[in-house]
């Protein structure tokens, strides 16, 4: 039997070495599967952190960019009427534009009905009247505002300097309920490398511009821009698809259109340039547009094909209003040279969304911002902000790699190793993290792979902890056996504190003795007594450890304890009060349970009646005994009395009597003085007191009318006023509870010896106890 019990033994060792390795591997393939799915609260956490990173270096707006926004204000809305206007008021701006020398204007507005202020549509309005009929004829001479307004943005084949421009078109996920055509086509898309259709944003419907408008445009282009799920915007799409073909942007045609190029070429991920890495990440990578542009200059891209948005903030700086094309002194050079957008600024067109930065944007701007972006990517070489490809690869063998070792490194090294690598992992992530964004411009996530690899750290670390503590307990609890439970802590906790040696401290000690138990133990076999201390030392000693007391040592039927020791416990007076409380109301629990087996069995049980004495001062605590045995415990004059005062308690009839500094650390609860009594062994006198309840007991009416009385009773009676005494006693019998009736009856017979034996006349009103008892 014993062999199957080792073997069982050695079995439960081995399988908790296993899950000692296998929990942070579990956490580890967990982290990287979670990484893989990249679930909503991950992305959160990620764009929380490329937010900050933005807001703590800001990217700063370059005035010189070739890039302006006209507005559609309320200065605009002022000047023109309300939105929509006719589309004759528009040829005029753009008219305008051309004038001041704009090299393109891009219109961040839809024109999907015709214009309902044409001179067409009025007439439909009219009434049939003969009246009206020159009107009808002089409005049918004129031409629709949709034919002038086309004849404006198309580009003119002698013009020497033509201003193309460009109209927006939209995508939904849900048919709108409008006529659809597919846009005409300005810029063929071509790749190199795989197909990235699979990456693209793909919608179902379309809405277009007017047709004769898409004819007279050089370029169309989504205005679609998807805010992610915490409805920031963070990047703007060059590329989308409708249906089964590609379709650009506003901002990618306004590039194209810009340079005069055809076509766009996609270069995807894994066309053979990018070597090893290209396993780390797949789908668009770079997105090249137009000819002019240096063939070697291309725009970064997440892999669906979006340009990341290194925010400005909003910059007042790329405004003017519309307006002020009208005004003769308008300063052309905000127009002469540069792409001009047209978009809404007021608040009423609902054209506002968050950036990074800046919580209500315009929606011209972010497409504006991307503009500005490429162009500077490609003239002027300035670095992108990207996530690149490899990024999420990269961050996956980080975790893999540091989680591996920490896994090993906690294990076999030890928390102290694995905290320094821990540390290392930290700093790599983090600081090289802010060094790539700074620098280079690169999003590269530190935050989950350092939370995972800080969550293996503390998770490998626990369960060592654990290991141990499993190890230590088992020779705790063996050695508890033989040993003060506070003992073995202390030499655990403190192995080079197991000399002899103490420290004085402010203690408050008890004692809790049992009354009678002489008699009680001969009315009881062993046995049947033994159960009985056991059933009563257990929930007291329960009582003082919750009141964070320390035993010091069992006694026969006598409990020792002491509080502030070995640990701090502030306001320890009121502690060891609170566990009197509790103690007596447990007694009286236990003595009820007593009665109700009596009852029932037919069986005896003795009542149990204890008293309590409590006392507070300095004592010297600490490991005493010999270099053969030691024993934590106290010494000194303050435990001296506390057992003193245990022992007054059967003689003042009360089973709580406390010293005088120990009722000084509870004013508030509800004390009765009962004595001056110099105690055996002591010169001078010691005021002792009892307790019948906490602070709520004290505030009762009940108790401030029997404190006033017992007060009374005391000053006639040290005044050796027996009459009056005898008065005052009798008035605090009829409050007092019977808890301390036996009080009264001591003052009763002292006042009736007093009266046959009168006290000296330098007597002080302090009673001798001549014995330990009294």
């Amino acid at each position: 039997m014993s062999k199957e019990r080792g073997i069982l033994a050695q079995a439960w060792t081995r399988l908790q070495a296993v899950a000692d390795i296998l929990i942070p591997l579990v956490i580890l393939i967990g982290a990287l599967a979670i990484r893989s799915l990249d679930p909503t609260p991950i992305q959160y956490l990620r764009n929380v952190t490329f937010d900050t990173y933005q807001r703590l270096k800001p990217h700063v707006y370059d005035p010189d960019l070739p890039v302006r926004i006209a507005a559609i204000d309320e200065q605009s809305l002022k000047k023109f009427g309300q939105w929509p206007w006719p589309r004759t008021t528009l040829a005029m701006l753009i008219n305008r534009l051309h004038q001041f020398g704009a090299i393109e204007a891009v219109v961040d507005v839809l024109f999907i009905e015709p214009d309902r202020t044409s001179p067409e549509a009025i007439i439909d309005r009219l009434p049939d009247s003969p009246e009206l009929e020159a009107a009808k004829q002089a409005l049918n001479e004129l031409p629709s505002n949709d034919i002038v307004f086309a004849q404006s943005i198309r580009q003119k084949p002698n013009d020497s300097h033509p201003m193309p421009v460009v109209l927006a078109f939209s995508m939904a996920d849900e048919d709108p309920k409008r006529t659809q055509d597919k846009p005409s086509p300005t810029g063929g898309f071509s790749f190199a490398g795989n197909d990235p259709s699979a990456f693209t944003r793909k919608y179902p419907y379309i809405v277009t511009p007017l047709p004769m408008l898409q004819q007279a445009a050089a370029g169309l282009g989504s205005v679609n821009v998807a805010p992610d799920f915490d409805g920031i915007i963070r990047r703007v799409p060059l590329v989308q698809r409708f249906e089964s073909n590609f379709v650009p942007t506003l901002a990618a045609e306004a590039l194209r259109v810009a340079d005069g190029g055809p076509s766009y070429l996609l270069r995807s991920v894994g066309n053979g340039q990018e070597g090893f890495l290209t396993w780390l990440g797949r789908g668009i990578g770079q997105i090249k547009i137009g000819r002019a542009f240096n063939s070697q200059k291309s725009i970064a891209t997440t892999p669906s094909g979006d340009i990341l948005l290194y925010d400005t903030g909003h910059q007042e700086q790329r405004f003017f209003s519309i307006a002020d094309l009208t005004k003769p002194d308008f300063d052309r050079s905000l127009v002469e040279g540069r792409i001009v957008l047209i978009g809404a600024t007021v608040e009423g067109l609902n054209d506002r969304k968050p950036s990074p930065i800046t919580p209500n944007m315009p929606g011209v701007e972010f497409h504006a911002m991307a503009i500005e972006q490429a162009l500077a990517t490609m003239l002027l070489d300035d670095r992108q902000l990207i996530r690149p490809y490899w990024a999420f690869g990269t961050e996956l063998l980080y975790i893999f790699l540091f989680g591996s070792g920490m896994i090993v490194a906690v294990r076999r090294r030890g928390a102290w190793i694995g905290l320094g690598l821990t540390c290392m992992a930290l700093a790599i992530a983090i600081i090289g993290s802010w060094y790539l964004f700074s620098l280079l411009r690169l999003q590269i996530d530190p935050i989950y792979p350092s939370a995972t690899i800080f969550l293996i750290f503390v998770t490998g670390t626990m369960i060592n902890f654990l290991r141990t503590e499993r190890e230590r307990r088992q020779v705790r609890n063996t050695f508890s056996l033989y040993l003060s439970p506070v003992m073995v802590d202390r030499l655990r906790q403190n192995p080079d504190r197991r000399g002899l040696g103490g420290e004085i401290r402010d203690l408050t000690i008890m004692f809790s003795d049992i009354r009678g138990f002489t008699k009680i133990s001969e009315s009881l076999d062993p046995q049947a007594l033994t159960q009985l201390m056991n059933r009563y030392l257990t929930p007291m000693t329960d009582i003082i450890q919750k009141h964070q007391g320390t035993i010091d040592k069992y006694i026969g039927d006598c409990i020792m304890a002491f509080w502030n020791a070995p640990l701090d416990v502030p306001q320890h007076g009121r502690e060891a009060l609170l566990t009197a409380f509790e103690m007596r109301d447990s007694l009286a629990r236990l003595n009820a349970e007593f009665q109700r087996e009596a009852a029932r069995t037919g069986r005896a049980i003795p009542e149990i009646r204890a008293g309590i004495g409590l006392n507070t001062g300095p004592g010297c605590v600490g490991n005493m005994g010999s270099e053969q045995r030691l024993a934590y415990t106290v010494l000194g004059d303050t435990v001296n009395t506390a057992s003193r005062l245990e022992a007054l308690s059967a003689s003042y009839g009360v089973d709580l009597v406390i010293g005088h500094d120990t009722a000084a650390a509870a004013p508030d609860f509800a004390l009765l003085e009962l004595d001056q009594v110099r105690v055996k062994g002591k010169i001078l006198p010691v005021r002792i007191f009892t307790a019948l309840g906490d602070a709520q007991a004290a505030d009762s009416t009940a108790f401030r009318e029997l404190r006033a009385r017992h007060i009374a009773l005391l000053g006639a009676y040290r005044q050796c006023e027996w009459d009056v005494a005898a008065a005052a006693l009798a008035a605090c019998r009829d409050v007092a509870p019977a808890a301390i009736a036996g009080l009264y009856d001591l003052y009763e017979r002292r006042i009736a010896e007093f009266r046959r034996h009168p006290p000296p006349d330098d007597w002080d009103g302090v009673y001798v106890a001549i014995s330990k008892a009294g």
